[in-house]
């Protein structure tokens, strides 16, 4: 109790208090401009916490993570651009609840949602890091793969209405990921003797290209045509969702912050992952599961509650075992070194203190991340009050600054306008987005695993399904994969034979 008392002194001081709350809003600041990422954000405000003594500079960082993962929905909702790749989900259901004029009705909902999967991530981080800490160290090739077969499989859940286009769309995304160095023999790959193409195409110009450079363009489309603008209604009548949405989303945020959690703790995934898994388990577990794609209360809260959550989820492997969970974790393991801190498991022997402040610092950020979001959601909406031609120009503009950021280098502007008018061509022929930033993630996951796994094993595949876990996982994906595309056949089946309704005939044929 002493070190808990000795902590709480350190993290309710003035300057750390507001480090904080300065960090947070950054974070959510940053997360709500498209093209910046959380790990941008941090990797940015980084060296300023070498100037602050103790804890306070890492605390700072903590709100920054927190708060750009949350802030990544805001424009997710309402412009259909994700700040941050953990948002894309988010879109699936937050912009057709904008589209209904119910902007306000989706934000407070996903900022519920985001500081209960926060605090629920922290949660677990104090309660049962050891258990998740263990888990996450017990896998390894067979399982990673595993488990990126999983993410892939639910292709077929998040294609917006022809699961062939998203099969498609995940292989368009799989190949792009081939582009590069071999990660087992370093051979060249698809470089066409490029320098740039020898590091692969980054993730982030092609993710700003898909989902807002694209928009953009269908936005100027519109304009240039004359034809109106399906202006979002950003009239907000309530702040705090009602009573009875939130008894309808709560076990959603549940579950999802518990698979975010999860997720989270196995080094390597993100809120990308845990976003769009969540989700998928959402529609499954959902009453509801024909509202998904067009405005479902739950399809917003649960990626929301899964990428928030996986905040306390990454940092389990971080101080106990000195392993990032993710890209953002590993960015701020520079700072903890900094400071003299050595992460491992006897980081909690030797600085109690500092792990108890940590705890309670992740606590507060994620607190304040709820109090921020709820005070600025009338001042985030006004948005959409900026006519098309000025707000048009200035989020393409903001594709250039995004992709620019990353490498600092054109070509990767240039890589987000070919990306964004792929993605125009795209969505004209009635494909989704998600499938395609699916297989670019998880691709690479995929394959490195899966010939480390067969490297283990000296060429056998039967180590896919001696292993428990690792077989767990593929008969999920199986199952994942193809009941959207027998569980409507089998319903109407059994619906026949009960006398029933059964689905319209376009529906079983998708």
């Amino acid at each position: 109790m002493n070190d808990i008392f000795a902590a709480a002194s350190v993290v309710f001081s003035f300057n750390a208090l507001l480090m904080i709350f300065v960090g947070t809003l950054a974070g959510v600041i940053i997360g709500a401009l498209p093209g910046l990422t959380v790990n941008m954000g941090i990797a940015l405000l980084m060296p300023l916490t070498f100037s602050f003594q103790g804890l306070t500079g890492i605390l700072m960082l903590i709100g920054v993570y927190c708060g750009a993962i949350y802030g990544g929905s805001i424009t997710a909702i309402l412009i259909n651009t994700p700040g941050t790749p953990a948002s894309a989900a988010t879109i699936l259901d937050g912009y057709p609840l904008a589209l209904r004029g119910e902007a306000g009705r989706a934000l407070g909902l996903s900022t519920l949602s985001s500081t209960v999967g926060g605090i629920f991530g922290a949660i677990c981080l104090v309660l049962v890091s050891p258990l998740l800490a263990k888990v996450a160290v017990g896998m390894s090739a067979p399982e990673y793969f595993s488990l990126a077969v999983f993410g892939i499989s639910i292709i077929t859940s998040v294609s917006s209405h022809s699961i062939i286009k998203g099969l498609m769309g995940g292989c368009i995304g799989l190949a792009i990921a081939t582009v590069g160095l071999d990660p087992m023999t370093a051979g060249f790959r698809f470089t066409f003797d490029s320098v740039y193409l020898m590091g692969g195409i980054s993730f982030v110009p092609v993710l700003v290209g898909l989902f807002a450079f694209s928009q953009g363009l269908i936005s100027l489309e519109d304009n240039h045509r004359g034809s109106e603008n399906r202006k979002v209604q950003v009239a907000i009548k309530r702040i705090f969702p009602t009573w009875a949405d939130f008894k309808r989303v709560f076990p959603t945020q549940i579950r999802s912050a518990a698979i975010g959690t999860v997720i989270g703790a196995i080094p390597g995934t993100g809120g990308d992952i845990a976003s769009y898994v969540s989700y998928t388990e959402a529609k499954r577990w959902s009453k509801h599961p024909e509202e998904f794609g067009h405005g479902s209360i739950e399809g917003v809260s649960a990626p929301e509650a899964g990428a928030n959550a996986v905040a306390g989820g990454a940092m389990v492997p971080l101080l106990t075992l000195g392993i990032p969970g993710d890209g953002a974790t590993a960015i701020m393991m520079g700072a903890f070194m900094v400071q003299g801190l050595s992460l491992g498991p006897l980081l909690f022997k030797e600085h109690p203190i500092e792990v108890n402040t940590i705890f309670i610092g992740l606590f507060v950020a994620n607190i304040l991340m709820g109090l921020i979001g709820f005070a600025g959601l009338r001042l985030s909406t006004r948005i959409m009050d900026v006519p098309p031609r000025i707000l048009v120009p200035v989020v393409l503009t903001l594709c250039a600054v995004g992709a620019y950021s990353v490498n600092h280098t054109m070509i990767d502007v240039f890589v987000m306008m070919l990306a964004g008018t792929l993605g125009y061509i795209l969505i004209k022929l009635d494909f989704s987005m998600s499938p395609i930033v699916i297989g670019i993630i998880l691709g690479p996951m995929a394959e490195t695993n899966l010939r480390r796994s067969l490297v283990m094993s000296e060429g056998d595949y039967s180590v896919f399904v001696t292993r428990p876990i690792c077989l767990s996982f593929l008969i999920i994906a199986v199952v994942t994969l193809f009941l959207p595309i027998v569980g409507p056949k089998l319903w109407n089946w059994w619906k026949k034979r009960s006398g029933g309704p059964v689905l319209p005939e376009n529906e079983t044929q998708e």
